[in-house]
């Protein structure tokens, strides 16, 4: 049967209004309203019309409601500066990497949850480094922040949603964790995302609060000691800070300068005065919004050996939208900011040793 719910996620995810949608199918909007609202069931004419507008293939609005995320249960960094249409957008990419994720589970192991359960109660310094322990990395820099998570089970998707305004979100959903973020943003900007949105889901497990100014502090703060170690950063920078320091200490530890140069601040390399003004410094030369001669995009590790997997099997990422009725632009979305183009794994590469179970 016709799956309302389904249609009011495709048309959340084209961010159009019913209005719109009616136009570009050429029906009443009244008509689009009955249907979402499960009233009345289109006919096959009625849902090639909307399909098509909503470029989206027919199949897809004859499966099973999504599971959906409730919006006290995501973690959206920076709430303030989006719309609720790039929200609800957000959302619905959310409800759909859950989908694919439970295709990937399908077809590959995948390695398990390794948040261990102690974080609620702690301060965000001793999280990051308890969790730094745990996952056995001591205090070195992170070399692939992407890569790390997903070894310890984090689900990682991209949120290709072509705006700064939506940073990165993060949620947890039967006993799954998940982290989306945004590639339009510079590849040292998507890996601090990346630490704040691990610190909602180390920090705010079972008591997700409300997105608020503290909440978002804890979660940064949990980042920068997570990125930026206190013993690794103190012994390695002189009692003198320089702005060409701040750009040279940038390249160890895989951060935006201005990054950089607030964890300096947060361990008094750095006087309120001289910290302002080398911030005022580095927006002068553009390090506000981007990052001049930055480091490369991390990618997925997971997809990589994923789709080596499947080229191998003659299995396209044609025929994964297929088998998922996803337009194939809503797949390359999910996964296209963490993975290249005919990208395939080397043999140094293959750290999570992924077994083919699909058929």
């Amino acid at each position: 049967m016709f799956n309302p719910d389904r249609l009011a996620l495709a048309r959340k995810r084209r961010m159009i209004t019913a209005k719109s949608l009616a136009e570009n199918a050429g029906l009443a909007v009244n008509t689009i309203s009955r249907i979402e609202s499960g009233e009345t069931p289109p006919q096959e004419e009625t849902v090639r019309r909307i399909a098509e507008a909503l470029d989206y293939p027919v199949s897809f609005f004859y499966g099973d409601t999504f599971e959906s995320l409730h919006p006290e249960a995501v973690s959206f960094r920076s709430l303030t500066k989006m719309s609720i249409k790039q929200r609800n957008a957000a959302t619905s990419a959310g409800e759909l990497g859950v989908q694919l994720n439970a295709w990937m589970e399908r077809n590959f192991t995948l390695p398990e949850p390794n948040i261990p359960d102690v974080f609620e109660e702690n301060d965000p310094d001793s999280a990051a480094d308890t969790l730094r322990q745990h996952w056995l990395i001591g205090e070195r820099p992170v070399g692939n922040m992407i890569g790390l998570l997903e070894a310890n089970g984090i689900r990682v998707f991209a949120l290709a949603e072509e705006s700064q305004d939506v940073d990165a979100f993060s949620f947890w959903l039967d006993d799954r964790a998940y982290i989306f973020l945004n590639t339009f943003k510079s590849p040292e900007r998507s890996i601090f995302d990346a630490a704040h949105e691990l610190g909602h889901l180390v920090l705010h497990r079972y008591n997700r609060p409300e997105i608020t100014r503290e909440a978002e502090a804890e979660a940064n703060e949990f980042a920068s000691s997570f990125l930026m170690p206190s013993n690794d950063v103190r012994p390695r920078i002189p009692r003198f800070v320089t702005l060409d320091l701040v750009l040279k200490a940038k390249q160890r530890w895989r951060v935006s300068a201005m990054a950089m140069a607030k964890r300096l601040h947060q361990l008094s390399f750095l006087t309120d005065w001289q910290y302002k003004a080398i911030c005022i410094e580095l927006g002068k030369r553009g390090y506000r919004t981007a990052e001049p001669n930055g480091i490369k995009r991390e990618t997925s590790l997971v997809w990589k050996q994923i789709l080596t997997t499947l080229w191998q099997e003659k299995t396209t990422k044609e025929d994964i939208a297929k088998e998922l009725a996803l337009p194939i632009d809503e797949l390359e979305k999910l996964i296209g900011g963490v993975i290249r183009e005919n990208e395939v794994i080397n043999a140094d590469e293959q750290v999570l040793r992924l077994v083919y179970t699909g058929q």
